[in-house]
């Protein structure tokens, strides 16, 4: 069998990190429930607020995640990606860091996000992302699993989309699939999520699934939504049309629809930089 299903969960995350980890927890049930084997959660699954609560509560953020990813992924016999929490960096910042958990309940892979988020979006609107987060390592992750029927999955977290030399790596070295957990602005998401996200499936002759945040989260940061998969031929497979309604949404991976597009339009054999 060729075809796996997959699911990219939307949330709507808040700065209470139990209760944000039992919002996901019921998603991530209903996704299993509904045959999904590889599910993946959005940037700040587990804590989304005020950034000196964040690096207040990092250590215990990462500790409760990591302790229910691998939980959840035995409970369930599916590979969870963690879309990204904060993780100790020391000098007082974090990690913003994305997991895969297989359904033994190993993590098998890891990415801390290497683009932040640095911007001036209007007067009224600036974000900081560096003053709180240690960039990682500038490498492309790829997660390769035994089973040959899951798809090789690069890593990526939000901001990341914009930097399409990354997305390029990772398809060099073998990803099918890549993920895109976020937490996009209202601004830029409406400008910007859908067309970025096919953009990088049609160049890089791959599925792409991305994980949103969505709402009010604490008492100003407000997210896009609007979670979906994509297939390589730039076709939106699943979205979840909301910009505030948590849920999730699902698609087949299909190999042999890979392995067609990759053969009808072979762009990636036909690189010459």
């Amino acid at each position: 069998m060729d075809k796996v299903k997959i699911a990219a969960v939307q949330l709507n995350s808040q700065p209470d990190t139990d209760q944000s980890l039992e919002q996901a927890y019921g998603w991530v049930k209903q996704a299993a429930d509904s045959g999904a084997v590889f599910i993946s959660l959005p940037e700040n699954f587990a804590f989304l607020g005020d950034e000196k609560q964040k690096l207040e509560q990092a250590a215990e953020i990462s500790g409760k995640v990591e302790k229910a990813l691998p939980d959840w992924s035995r409970e369930f016999g599916a590979t969870i990606l963690g879309g990204g929490y904060p993780v100790p960096a020391g000098k007082g910042k974090v990690f913003n860091r994305a997991v895969v958990v297989d359904p033994n309940g190993d993590f098998v892979a890891s990415y801390d996000k290497i683009h932040l988020f640095d911007v001036d979006l209007s007067d009224e609107e600036t974000w900081r992302e560096s003053e709180t987060v240690e960039a990682g390592k500038a490498e492309a992750v790829v997660y390769k699993p035994d089973n040959e029927q899951m798809p090789a999955t690069g890593l990526t977290i939000c901001y990341d989309i914009r930097f399409p030399e990354l997305y390029r790596r990772l398809v060099i070295q073998g990803a099918d699939l890549i993920a895109v957990p976020s937490a996009f602005t209202r601004p830029t998401g409406e400008a910007h999520w859908e067309v970025l996200l096919r953009a990088r499936a049609i160049e890089n002759s791959c599925y792409v699934m991305a994980p949103a945040q969505c709402g009010l989260h604490g008492t100003h940061r407000k997210t896009w939504g609007h979670s979906m998969i994509i297939d390589p031929w730039g076709e939106v497979l699943a979205v979840l049309d909301s910009n505030d309604k948590p849920g999730f949404v699902t698609a087949e991976f299909d190999r042999g629809a890979l392995d067609e597009v990759r053969k009808r339009l072979p762009s990636l054999r036909h690189r010459v930089l």
